[in-house]
Formats: structure tokens, C-alpha cells, sequence
């Protein structure tokens, strides 16, 4: 199975306020895919997850993922609370 590298990232000024997200995927053959959006009006928590959800979106084919992110919640949600969702 091919092995992908996500890296992914969401802020936003005020909490709720303007945010973005943004991904960079590392490809099978380490060329680079980057992705980004915003919103008007959001939470840093849902730009986090976004960027999760839109990078997971533009993978086409079974892949080993390896997803980066410096965002707790991302990783909670993930690794702990998922199942049980």
C-alpha cells in the first residue's frame, strides 16, 4: 500500500472570528499537494478539524496515512473519541 504524509493546520482571529485551514500532503513520490480555505465566521476548533476532513477528502485510493498536527483536539477526536461517536 502506497504511504502518504499529512501535515494539517487550522486558526482563526476571535474564537468565533475569521479562521483558515491549510494541508500539505506529502505524495508517494514526495512531490507536494497543499490545500487551504477559510470562513467568515468559525472556531479554531472546527478550522482544526477541517483540515483533517478536507485532506482526508482528496486522498482517491486506499493509502497508509501518517496524519501530523500540533492540534490536541484533532488528535483527541482521532485517537480516543471517534469510536465512540
Amino acid at each position: 500500500m502506497e504511504k502518504i504524509t499529512i501535515y494539517t493546520d487550522g486558526a482563526c482571529s476571535g474564537n468565533p472570528g475569521k479562521g483558515g485551514w491549510g494541508v500539505v500532503i506529502i505524495n508517494t513520490d514526495n512531490t507536494l499537494t497543499t490545500l487551504s480555505g477559510a470562513c467568515k465566521l468559525t472556531t479554531n476548533s472546527r478550522m482544526e478539524i477541517q483540515a483533517v476532513v478536507e485532506a482526508l477528502k482528496h486522498i482517491k485510493a486506499p493509502m497508509d496515512i501518517t496524519l501530523i498536527s500540533d492540534s490536541q483536539y484533532v488528535c483527541n477526536t482521532i485517537n480516543e473519541w471517534l469510536d465512540k461517536w
